[in-house]
């Protein structure tokens, strides 16, 4: 498992985490601000990317939600190593 770091900004974290997503071989997302995890989201590998982003959805208008209220913060991204990304579409 490898991990990625993201420092965006708060109108960004959406978009930045719908690509993620897509790229199907991530397995948990980290929402850190000033040091401090606000929210963790654990997807399941192998899930269909429409599918994923449907059941995603509710944590999406969550994260929306906390982006409002933040400058800047970090997306933390637990990868699945030995998995392909989805490289369609990007």
């Amino acid at each position: 498992m490898t991990e990625e770091r993201f420092t965006v900004e708060g109108s960004e974290v959406v978009e930045k985490i719908k690509e993620l997503i897509h790229e199907g071989n991530v397995r948990r997302v980290r929402l850190i601000h000033k040091g401090r995890p606000l929210i963790d989201i654990p997807l399941t590998v192998g899930v269909p990317v429409a599918a994923a982003t449907v059941l995603a959805a509710p944590v999406l208008a969550a994260l929306a939600a906390i982006a409002a209220l933040v400058t800047e913060c970090t997306i933390e991204v637990e990868r699945v190593e030995g998995t392909t990304r989805d490289q369609g579409g990007s």
